[in-house]
């Protein structure tokens, strides 16, 4: 490492990390961005920075679960005068013994009531010329049968949210129920992207003359960025010159972002300038990374005095699917913790592989795949069981992006010779939504045998 002033380092002579390592690092110089007040509604898919209390108990009066008839205990089964009605958003009256009240699913129990009898357990008998309905009981009541007491569902004063929790559509649901109608939420990182390389050009381009290459990586990154809920700057495309790369280095800055993603340059070519300006800049923590692909991930912080802040930086590698790779392995975690997840990392779980997977002698694969649900060969016929497979999206060399299309996990292949058998076991890293996976090839049963 070096910081301002110092001599850069040849991209050869980073100690190279592993990827557990590297991420550990990236984590202990991320800090969590300031809490902001936002409203409830708002604080849809951010993490709160603050307790959330119900102000007063819900229910706040007993309230039916079901449709049917108020009684009281005590008057057991037979045939009584339905009294009133009683429907949510009314208030309650008080019923006299010997008599029922019609009550409605959230209605409010009358007064002198202890219990509710469902509809099914009644009989509806009319009502003579003149006369008051009537209805058959026929079921005898347990006290506070079928009532949703005071308080039941939250206690006022309850922590209801707790700071940390990520805010979905439930948790907006809840805030609503108990009137928080502002919260204090973590704010969305801002996330800057920045391709490199005199070789790329827009993805516009008419026509492209020999050796040049339309940007995939800043239209994809931007992409993944968003996806996360980071608010996204797209930098364009830095010419081959230290001067261009700086000038947006300086731009990423201006323009408030905490995080800086570049791409090329990381390597160890003559016009690979990032590594050489993050040095003379601030700090990098490290430049090489024991993984494939993605050797030449690199990771910086760039003081930034007069904002009282500072610029993380990531210099990704050049090829789209060590770019996107490493998105997900290294940057993921770092926006997550700027906006308060309590427990950042990504999520790990068990899959076994459709075909046999060649392995690395000299570094860890991330394979991508897709992952789906499937049941056993040879299971029985409407038998209870299933398990995740895996199936490898084919080539997985760094420039095919195809090799992550569709893909929502990352097999972690481990470094060694050989080929890991069709069948074999192995931890997968979670990088989309498995909410997307191929449908099985039948419904689950419902009904154990």
């Amino acid at each position: 490492m070096a910081g301002n002033g110092a001599p850069a380092t040849p991209a050869a002579f980073y100690k190279m990390l592993s990827v557990p390592d590297a991420v550990e690092l990236i984590l202990s110089e991320t800090t969590q961005l300031p809490a902001e007040e936002v409203p409830f509604a708002a604080a849809f898919q951010h993490t709160l920075a603050a307790d959330v209390l119900a102000a007063e108990p819900v229910p706040g009066f007993r309230a039916s679960i079901k449709d049917g008839y108020a009684v009281l205990c005590t008057d057991g089964p037979g045939e009584y005068d339905i009294a009133f009605e009683a429907f949510a958003g009314v208030a309650p009256r008080t019923l006299t013994p010997g008599t029922v009240a019609y009550i409605g699913t959230g209605g409010p129990l009358p007064e002198g009531a202890d219990a509710v009898v469902q509809i099914e357990d009644t009989e509806f008998l009319g009502a003579a010329a003149g006369g008051p309905k009537r209805v058959r009981i026929n079921k005898q009541a347990a006290p506070g049968e079928d009532v949703r007491q005071i308080g039941s569902d939250m206690a006022a004063g309850e922590v209801v949210l707790r700071a940390g929790q990520h805010v979905g559509a439930a948790e907006v649901g809840i805030l609503a129920t108990v009137g928080a109608t502002t919260v204090k939420v973590h704010r969305k990182p801002h996330v800057a992207v920045l391709s490199t390389g005199d070789e790329v050009c827009e993805p516009d381009a008419h026509k492209l003359e020999l050796g040049q290459i339309r940007d995939a990586n800043r239209a994809m990154l931007l992409a993944a960025a968003a996806g996360t809920g980071a608010r996204a700057t797209d930098l364009g495309i830095a010419r081959d010159t230290a001067a261009n790369v700086e000038a947006a280095l300086d731009r990423a800055i201006a323009e408030g972002a905490d995080v800086l993603l570049t791409t090329g340059g990381v390597s160890m070519g003559d016009k690979d300038f990032i590594k050489p300006l993050l040095e003379r800049r601030g700090t990098v923590y490290f430049g090489k990374v024991k993984m494939k692909p993605g050797k030449p991930l690199t990771f910086a912080k760039v003081p930034v005095p007069e904002q009282n802040r500072s610029l993380l930086v990531f210099g990704l590698p050049g090829n789209p699917v060590s770019s996107l790779v490493t998105f997900h392995l290294a940057v993921v975690p770092c926006l997550r913790k700027m906006e308060g997840w309590q427990e950042p990392r990504l999520r790990r779980l068990h899959v076994r592989t459709a075909m046999p997977i060649k392995m690395d002698p000299e570094r860890p694969e991330y394979h991508r795949a897709v992952a789906h649900w499937a049941r056993p060969e040879g299971a029985p016929e409407g038998a209870c069981c299933g398990e995740l497979v895996a199936t490898s999206t084919g080539g997985q060399i760094s420039s095919r992006l195809l090799s992550l299309r569709s893909a929502n996990v990352l097999l972690e292949i481990p470094q060694a010779s050989g080929v890991l058998p069709a069948g074999t076991r192995v931890s997968a890293l979670i990088m989309g939504d498995l909410g997307s996976m191929p449908v099985p090839e039948a419904p689950a049963p419902t009904v154990l045998p």
